[in-house]
């Protein structure tokens, strides 16, 4: 094997490896706006942590680019976000997640997430989006309500974001039940978007 061949297969070799450890994501449509909408509809007319955590994962996803084992509470060769990983501000400064009030941190115009070991990002990036404007919608908001969500369940800094306490104990949000959320909005509004429940998935 001459000096150009050993080097073409080490190169195979070496792409083989890489497409193993990080396979390309399937290809699907964007999930539409009016979709994300409907959810956060849903959620803000009832009192199931699980429902309202469904709807705030999905949000985080949409907003922060993510994969699935990265916002939802599940064995994954990605880390999920964890509550350690926000960060809350007003105006430039920013909130003491453990002693701010539940309405100072709703208020907060700057969310922040650390990437900690995510495949999304560089190890120790922080990444961050201001208000949307929108009073459910926005990244600001859904962090404070997982946040306060959490706090309020004595979870500790490690517990992952989308994880739900209920009166019937510790629930997990899983790509199955986003999936599920998705597709029931997309149920709900077929004729408005042109595409088909099957087409979106977590």
């Amino acid at each position: 094997m001459n000096a150009n061949n050993k080097f073409d297969y080490r190169l195979q070799r070496m792409l083989s490896a890489y497409a193993k450890e990080d396979p390309p994501p399937n290809r699907v449509k964007p999930v539409p706006i009016q979709v994300l909408r409907r959810i956060f509809v849903i959620a803000d007319n009832t009192e199931d942590p699980v429902t309202v955590a469904l709807a705030d994962m999905i949000g985080l996803a949409f907003f922060f680019l993510l994969r699935p084992g990265e916002y939802t509470d599940s064995p994954s060769d990605t880390s999920p976000f964890q509550l350690r990983d926000v960060q809350l501000f007003a105006g430039p400064q920013r909130l003491d997640l453990a002693s701010a009030s539940d309405a100072t941190l709703l208020s907060a115009t700057f969310a922040s997430l650390t990437f900690r070991d995510q495949k999304n990002g560089v190890r120790g990036e922080v990444i961050g989006l201001g208000h949307s404007g929108d009073r459910l919608l926005s990244p600001p908001r859904i962090l404070a309500r997982r946040v306060i969500h959490l706090r309020s369940n004595n979870a500790p800094q490690d517990c992952p974001l989308a994880r739900v306490y209920t009166a019937e104990g510790r629930k997990s949000i899983t790509p199955s039940l986003i999936t599920t959320s998705l597709r029931q909005a997309v149920t709900f509004l077929r004729p408005s978007l042109g595409f088909l429940p099957s087409d979106v998935t977590a």
